[in-house]
């Protein structure tokens, strides 16, 4: 029975941990529409912050990255 619960706190903690994948997407998703929507408003503006949006973009998936991990963590982890 031990061992049941255990099992049961790894996933639902790897599930919690899931979230923030979702969350990045979100996140991605404003800064890219954001950067469009500026981008829109001044198009001469919007050559030199490609880089700007590309490191918020980077900076956005690391974190799902990390949650995908931590939550691939509490998963496998003996």
């Amino acid at each position: 029975m031990e061992g049941d619960i255990a099992s049961m706190g790894q996933f639902i903690g790897a599930g919690l941990a899931a979230i923030g994948s979702g969350a990045a997407a979100i996140g991605v998703g404003h800064v890219a529409g954001n950067f469009l929507a500026g981008a829109l408003r001044n198009p001469t503006a919007a050559a030199s912050q490609t880089a700007t949006l590309f490191i918020g973009i980077a900076f956005a998936e690391a974190l799902g990255i990390f949650s995908f991990l931590v939550a691939l963590l509490l998963m496998f982890a003996v």
